[in-house]
């Protein structure tokens, strides 16, 4: 039986979600929490790889066990071993054949920009501090270049895997709430530190370092050096990812 988990984390004090040799990643936290559970070590394979530092609300994952839980019940049961920053909101029955990843039809992402002269320290696990005004309308326009299938190159950061780096970005919408800058951007799958050198970028439009028309042109380019900089990890949240 293969169960589909909905997930949400805080991400500050793990190196990822992804297990590695002497770090804390979400995926070892949960693994760990199932094999409590069900008295046997369990595989938790994950729909998207959530760097250092970055949250979730709404990230999927998928293990392999004949267990007699109601669905309804399995997240309290998994939560009871789990630390307080990593949560199951969700539980359900999905086909042998499901792919957590490969199935994904798409996802949104928001980065989060706390655009104000002196920090909120209740924020800084979970927003970009930047004191310098920001044009949002500028942004708006420069943000607008980038939907639609391109090739991301320009976009995607050093050291990634992926066999293209053409995507498709359906929609990004940029608003202020408050203090809080949110860029919204949903897709069909995203590179290598993708969504945070958009946000950098856009940043760069915003404060004037860069003209939204020169947007474009770095999207052509495929020159990931004439992008903004990879804005920081903490500012990135994983709200859903859509089947």
């Amino acid at each position: 039986m293969k169960t589909l988990l909905t997930i949400s984390y805080n991400g500050t004090n793990y190196s990822g979600w992804q297990k590695q040799q002497n770090s804390l990643t979400i995926q070892a936290q949960i693994e760990q929490a199932l094999e409590k559970l069900f008295a046997r070590s369990i595989e938790l394979r994950g729909a998207s790889r959530t760097d250092a530092g970055v949250h979730a609300l709404g990230q999927r994952g998928v293990f392999v066990h004949n267990h007699t839980i109601p669905h309804d019940n399995l997240p309290l049961a998994i939560n009871n071993f789990l630390p307080q920053d990593i949560r199951i909101l969700k539980s359900e029955l999905v086909a042998e054949d499901f792919h957590p990843q490969y199935e994904a039809k798409n996802k949104t992402y928001k980065y989060r920009i706390y655009n104000k002269r002196i920090m909120n320290p209740l924020e800084h696990q979970f927003a970009w501090h930047l004191n310098a005004s920001l044009n949002l309308e500028l942004m708006k326009k420069a943000s607008q270049f980038l939907i639609g299938t391109h090739d991301f190159n320009a976009f995607c950061a050093a050291g990634a895997t992926a066999k293209t780096t053409i995507r498709t970005i359906n929609w990004i919408k940029i608003n202020k709430i408050g203090d809080i800058v949110e860029i919204d951007i949903n897709g069909n799958g995203f590179l290598y530190n993708m969504v945070r050198i958009i946000a950098g970028t856009l940043a760069y439009v915003g404060y004037g370092k860069l003209k939204f028309l020169e947007v474009s042109e770095i999207l052509k380019s495929l020159d990931r050096t004439k992008a903004g900089i990879t804005a920081p990890p903490e500012g990135l949240i994983l709200i859903e990812i859509n089947y």
